[in-house]
């Protein structure tokens, strides 16, 4: 199965993204004395908490021995090694710690994870209590249907039963949908999206909606191209980041250095087309090629760095 995020993605809503974070993390940049509060108990613990999500491919789910793997967990595990420079331990211990798209938030605010390595939208409301490193990712909500179905986009969805996954920005956009057009919808929810799309296998759905990159995983994974399609415009757009606690001038440093190097060493495409264009792990294969807009924000890093050395 092919699929390419061209450039139906606005150039304002990708820039904007940027802003959004890179703002943030220069808001949280200042100088501190001594380590920050994040920083001091990995220190002291010798350990950091990365939130994983277990049906979030390819950016964070389970392999067949039940261990969590992904894009985001090895850009979290790049962070970790510029995390050990800092506090200056080079065996620091990883801890997996599961979080849902309901409960990863408050896994980040109630200091239960250092890091939520998963599939997480950065947005303006969600900056208010959260920390989001550079851009990893762009999505978009679209519907998943049965390859019978005849819908095809928003409006065929009057009366119809559309499920989400509870706490995404999907549930957001799929209730302002329903407002807007007056469609009657019944919008039910599940906590992950492997119930979502168990919901809609077992017929309790007529369409499930989250960002098509996610629809199309689960696609691949459950070698349902038969059964299913992904179809419609973007009723969202979805920027993705790495959360982490708000206000911590050195974490956020440490996010974007090891995000800067990446981008220097040119490792973040590689990166990209390994779990996004290459077969993955458990065997199925995307073919999801970069965007032009990831791929340019990719650069911006690259830049940045280059212009700080």
């Amino acid at each position: 199965m092919g699929y390419l995020l061209r450039r139906c993605v606005p150039a304002t809503i990708v820039l904007a993204a940027l802003v959004l974070m890179t703002t943030a993390a220069a808001a949280q940049t200042g100088g501190s004395e001594g380590l920050s509060p994040t920083l001091a108990n990995i220190k002291r613990t010798h350990v950091v908490r990365l939130g994983y999500r277990e049906s979030s491919p390819p950016f964070s789910f389970l392999d067949q021995a039940n261990r969590p793997i992904g894009y985001s967990l090895e850009l979290c595990q790049a962070i970790v090694d510029e995390i050990g420079a800092e506090v200056d331990d080079a065996d620091l211990r990883i801890e997996y710690v599961k979080v849902t798209s309901d409960d990863r938030i408050p896994a980040v605010t109630q200091n239960k994870i250092d890091l939520e390595c998963g599939s997480t939208t950065a947005n303006a409301e969600r900056g208010k209590l959260v920390a989001f490193s550079p851009l990893m990712f762009v999505a978009g909500t679209k519907l998943m249907v049965p390859k019978a179905s005849p819908i095809s986009g928003p409006k065929d969805l009057q009366g119809k039963t559309v499920v989400v996954t509870k706490g995404t920005t999907n549930e957001q956009a799929i209730h302002a949908l329903d407002k807007k057009f007056a469609l009657g919808m019944s919008i039910v929810t599940a906590d992950d999206h492997e119930q979502s799309y168990q919901k809609l296998v077992d017929g309790k759905a007529d369409a499930f909606a989250t960002d098509d990159i996610l629809l199309y995983g689960l696609i691949a994974r459950h070698k349902a191209q038969n059964s299913f399609r992904v179809t419609g415009d973007y009723l969202s757009y979805d920027p993705y980041g790495i959360m982490f606690r708000k206000g911590e001038p050195q974490m956020a440093a440490v996010v974007e250095r090891a995000f800067r190097k990446l981008g220097s060493n040119r490792d973040l495409i590689p990166l990209y087309n390994k779990w996004f264009v290459s077969r993955l792990p458990t065997g199925e294969k995307l073919n999801v090629e970069i965007s032009p807009q990831l791929e340019e924000a990719f650069k911006v890093l690259n830049d940045s760095d280059a212009s700080s050395n």
